[in-house]
């Protein structure tokens, strides 16, 4: 029963953290159609690698 109960509080913070890089992921999403708006070449490049690591993240935790 202890384990059952340790696994259940080791899921949880898994899902919250694939529900923050989500928010992270639409966020950045947002900036880089922002940048792409204004042209902004620089920013869209930031916002491609921040993307690029959110991603990686978000697969490593569904691993």
């Amino acid at each position: 029963m202890k384990q059952v109960m340790n696994g259940m509080y080791t899921q949880t913070p898994s899902k919250e953290k694939l529900a923050v890089i989500r928010l992270e992921l639409d966020y950045e999403l947002a900036v880089l159609y922002e940048a792409m708006k204004e042209k902004n070449d620089d920013q869209m490049k930031r916002s491609k690698e921040r993307l690029n690591i959110l991603r990686e993240q978000m697969l490593k935790m569904e691993a």
